[in-house]
C-alpha cells in the first residue's frame, strides 16, 4: 500500500514556475511508478507526466513538453514536477498518483492517489 502527499502548489503569475512535490510512504512505495494528473475547473482529469520506479524512463503529455519535467529522488521517496512558463490554462488541482508500472500511469489501474494541490496562474 502507498500513501501520497502533495505539496508545492500556490498562486503564480503567467510565465512563472512552481515545483510540486509528492512524498510517498508505505511498504510498497519504492516499487511503484509515480506521476501527475490535473483537473481544471469544469474539465476532466488529464494525465500530465509520470516516471518509472527507477527514475530512468519518463512520459510527458504533449501539452507540457518543454515546460514541465518530472523527476524522482528515490532516497527521499519523492517525485517532483517542475513547472515552468506557466499559463492561465495550467490552473488546476494537481494530483499525484502511483501505479505498478509506467505503462499503467496514463490509464490505470492505480495503486494510490494523493489529495491534490492547487495551482493557480494569474494573468
Amino acid at each position: 500500500q502507498v500513501q501520497l502527499v502533495e505539496s508545492g502548489g500556490g498562486l503564480v503569475q503567467v510565465g512563472g514556475s512552481l515545483r510540486l512535490s509528492c512524498a510517498a510512504s508505505g511498504p510498497t512505495s519504492s516499487s511503484v511508478a509515480m506521476g501527475w494528473f490535473r483537473r481544471a475547473p469544469g474539465k476532466e482529469r488529464e494525465f500530465v507526466a509520470a516516471i518509472s520506479r527507477d527514475g530512468i524512463n519518463t512520459d510527458h503529455a504533449d501539452f507540457v513538453k518543454g515546460r514541465f519535467t518530472v523527476t524522482r529522488d528515490n532516497a527521499l521517496n519523492t517525485v517532483y514536477l517542475q513547472t515552468n512558463d506557466l499559463k492561465p490554462e495550467d490552473t488546476a488541482i494537481y494530483y499525484c498518483a502511483a501505479a505498478y508500472g509506467l505503462a499503467a500511469m496514463r490509464n490505470g489501474p492505480f495503486a494510490s492517489w494523493g489529495q491534490g494541490t492547487q495551482v493557480t496562474v494569474s494573468s
